[in-house]
């Protein structure tokens, strides 16, 4: 990496750091209250490092393959490491003792696979159970309804720990963004933080990215997930997007 490059990234964390402080001033929040999540997908490792000594302390990957590969090249080293992505379930057993949260639990299937790799291991795996916010067929995610009746089954499993929910709503809508969707994950997150359940400690709400973290952060987001936000856009192949 060039030294530019490193003051760029550098650079773009500052900025968002600012417009966290502003968001949550504005939301009569505290600053420190919000994790900010770099998802490092087609970043190198390199550029995920400098990301890191930038100030960066938690990182997210989407592609377990891509994780494993960086996680030989200690790209993560001096954070905490997350998973973000759709996660098959012959893939889990790659990511136990790996990842400190798997983030993307979508179905009750999911999380009885990766409760049974963690007894393997004699561990407990932490989970975010994935909502369908936006009730969209081509996106994974637990609907809404069905919320709370996969949670009183995935809490009865020793080995997992429920930290919260996740939610990627819609493309946001011009005008109004995604205030909507996000009230309404507020709304099921104090709803779950309020019902006794096993294995549950509810302290994360993750959701919001480069185009709408403001929002969330107004709507009781505790993590933020940046990729473009942080490094700039990504090379897909022959375009940039």
């Amino acid at each position: 990496m060039t030294e530019e490059e490193i003051l760029t990234i550098k650079s773009n964390i500052a900025n968002i750091r600012s417009r966290m402080d502003l968001a949550t001033q504005k939301a009569g929040r505290d600053p420190k209250d919000i994790t900010l999540l770099a998802a490092t997908k087609m970043n190198s490792a390199e550029r995920v490092q400098a990301a890191i000594r930038c100030g960066i302390r938690c990182c997210g990957e989407n592609k377990v393959q891509e994780l494993l590969d960086k996680y030989e090249l200690n790209a993560y080293e001096g954070a905490d490491l997350q998973f973000i992505g759709t996660l098959q379930t012959n893939k889990v057993k790659y990511l136990i003792g790996k990842v400190s949260l798997i983030q993307s639990v979508g179905s009750i299937h999911l999380g009885e696979v990766i409760a049974r790799e963690a007894a393997k291991r004699n561990t407990v795996q932490d989970i975010l159970i994935e909502v369908n916010i936006g009730l969209e067929e081509a996106k994974s995610g637990i609907l809404p309804q069905e919320l709370f009746s996969c949670i009183e089954e995935l809490s009865a499993l020793s080995s997992l720990r429920i930290r919260g929910l996740m939610a990627i709503p819609p493309v946001a809508d011009a005008n109004t963004g995604n205030t909507a969707y996000f009230q309404q994950m507020q709304r099921l997150y104090e709803e779950l933080k309020s019902r006794d359940y096993p294995n549950v400690k509810a302290d994360t709400l993750s959701m919001g990215m480069t185009d709408d973290f403001e929002d969330a952060i107004a709507c009781g987001s505790t993590m933020i997930r940046l990729g473009t936000a942080v490094f700039g856009r990504r090379n897909y192949g022959s375009a940039e997007v």
